[in-house]
């Protein structure tokens, strides 16, 4: 028992690693959107159009993310997939013109969605493997890594506004994240197509007691059944609402309120450290509540705490409003994921990749609506994408807590995310 307890702990501290990695290269860039827009003297258009370009990658990654996860595993595909992240800053620092900074967003986002789907499926495996709960705390460490980058940032401003300063301590501290990793990830296990087969039938009886529990197939490609087209959704407009804080918080302080520059970047701070609070309590409000309520009451405390900062305005009244979104919206990605799972490899493949677009291209849709009406009303978006997390829930079969698996059985999901 004492061995297993061990195992576990080794494993989860390995893959929280990879969760913070993905959490502090994506608001390193994110968080210095101010000082690339002043380099290369770019529009909020130009802006939405970089984080589309990301976005776009994202989308790209998942015809061979699956392809990838079966020939390597999620192991290598998550190492591989954090040193490219790391190489990546440096474009961002020194590319000449913004051209190259698209191409450079657009590698991100590939290269964010083969880590996103790696990493989750560690985390599924985790708690497969072991019968435990862990996939909320994970997520905490993927906020923690938000908020220890835009803290990086803000007090890299103080003393300089190189990018290349600050990108360089930031792949330092990646590198020894990715250390840290490679001391405990899963190993995978491959399985036999008739097992992955079972283990994703019983998963989805579980989840929805209905007869849909084996999608339907043509040419050998799985469809997604109805409960998986709702997560995804879910998934899309809750990670739409998450990446557009983290994304556009920062400029909506400093060019809609006015907040200094040592300010502005602490909007992500306010979000990530509400973030970290609730995803260390939500297994446990898990078990009291269920997954449905908890999704429920925190996208909708997200949406409206975010309008009414809105209508308000200023800078106390904005910070309120982010932390509403920190709280509400942090349980909403682990509930999904671990109901992703329950369904199956191919769901929670298609819900990690719906995740990771919604992340990356959602905000730059904000910036879209902020160049033609304004930022304020692009975050008016934001609020309405929690709203309708809130609605999605309605429509998902929940996974309970009786259907967790035993420790010490095998993990369908791990290769095959």
């Amino acid at each position: 028992m004492l061995r297993v307890r061990d195992d576990f702990l080794r494993a989860h501290l390995a893959i929280a690693a990879l969760f913070c990695f993905l959490g502090f290269q994506y608001a390193t860039w994110v968080s210095r959107l101010p000082a690339l827009k002043a380099d290369f003297e770019l529009s909020d258009g130009q802006i939405g159009l970089l984080l589309m370009a990301s976005g776009i990658g994202a989308a790209a990654s998942f015809p061979l993310v699956a392809t990838m996860m079966k020939r390597y595993g999620s192991r290598t595909l998550a190492t591989v997939s954090a040193i490219v992240l790391g190489l990546v800053l440096g474009g961002f620092a020194l590319a000449p013109n913004f051209a190259v900074l698209l191409l450079v967003a657009a590698l991100d986002g590939v290269a964010v969605g083969f880590l996103n789907v790696a990493m989750n499926a560690q985390g599924a495996a985790l708690e497969v493997r072991f019968g435990r709960t862990a996939m909320s705390r994970l997520h905490a460490t993927f906020s923690a890594g938000l908020g220890l980058a835009a803290l990086l940032a803000s007090g890299v401003n103080i003393v300089t506004t190189t990018l290349s300063a600050h990108f360089a301590i930031a792949v330092a501290v990646l590198a020894l994240l990715l250390l840290l990793a490679g001391t405990g990830m899963l190993a995978d296990e491959p399985q036999s197509a008739e097992a992955d087969r079972t283990a994703d039938r019983e998963s989805a009886e579980a989840a929805s007691g209905a007869a849909e529990a084996t999608p339907p197939k043509r040419r050998g490609i799985p469809l997604p059944s109805r409960i998986t087209i709702w997560m995804g959704v879910a998934m899309v407009f809750g990670t739409i609402t998450e990446g557009a804080m983290n994304d556009w918080s920062a400029l909506y302080l400093k060019n809609v309120v006015h907040a200094s520059p040592q300010l502005a970047p602490l909007g992500i701070a306010v979000i990530s450290v509400m973030m970290v609070v609730a995803r260390l309590f939500a297994d446990g409000w898990r078990t009291r509540f269920g997954d449905g309520p908890i999704v429920r009451v925190g996208s909708t405390v997200a949406g409206l705490g975010l309008a009414l900062a809105l209508l308000v305005g200023g800078v106390v009244p904005a910070l309120i409003g982010f932390a509403c979104v920190g709280l509400g919206i942090a349980a909403v990605t682990p509930c999904v994921y671990v109901a992703a799972a329950r369904q199956g490899s191919d769901a929670l493949a298609l819900v990690a990749a719906t995740g990771t677009t919604g992340l990356l291209a959602g905000p730059a849709v904000i910036g879209f609506v902020a160049n033609a009406t304004g930022l304020a009303w692009g975050m008016g978006v934001v609020a309405a994408s929690a709203l309708v997390v809130a609605l999605c829930s309605t429509r998902i079969a929940w996974p309970t807590l009786d259907a967790a698996q035993a420790p010490g059985t095998s993990d369908p999901v791990l290769r095959e995310a």
